[in-house]
């Protein structure tokens, strides 16, 4: 058994290794205009990504705690999630890119994949593994038609 954190949790011990690589180990640091913007608009499309994923499963009356999917008590299909299985993590993600531009340094950039496999083995793959058990075919059919990301 592995010790399952938090998906906030996780996103900011990733901020803290992005921060310590930006600060520590600044390789190929950069700067440009629009910057501050740019980092503005991936915050907005970011927490927009986190608030329709709440609605939608606020719509739906089940759970959205990643700790306990075998709470589910719908398969929440609609809104962002016909284009996304996992647009609340996708959220996460777009943030850690957001965080990298305002750093201003490559070296930071290596979080963000240690981000996504920590999220896929140890969060959506058993997350995955209670969905297809409680919802079955309807599950499985869903994972056909929509990308685990984006």
């Amino acid at each position: 058994m592995y010790l399952k954190l938090p998906p906030p949790l996780v996103l900011l011990i990733t901020l803290a290794g992005m921060y310590f690589l930006a600060i520590y180990w600044p390789l190929w640091s950069f700067s440009f205009a629009g910057q501050q913007v740019i980092v503005l608009l991936l915050c907005l499309i970011g927490a927009i990504l986190g608030l329709a994923s709440i609605v939608s499963f606020a719509k739906a009356r089940t759970t959205v705690d990643p700790h306990r999917p075998q709470k589910a008590t719908r398969l929440v299909t609609t809104g962002i999630y016909h284009f996304s299985r996992n647009p609340m993590y996708l959220c996460l993600a777009v943030l850690l890119v957001a965080a990298f531009i305002y750093f201003g340094a490559i070296s930071s950039l290596v979080m963000i994949p240690l981000f996504v496999f920590y999220m896929n083995n140890f969060q959506i793959e058993p997350e995955e593994e209670v969905l297809s058990e409680l919802f079955g075919d309807e599950y499985q059919q869903y994972c056909t038609q929509v990308r685990r990301w984006c």
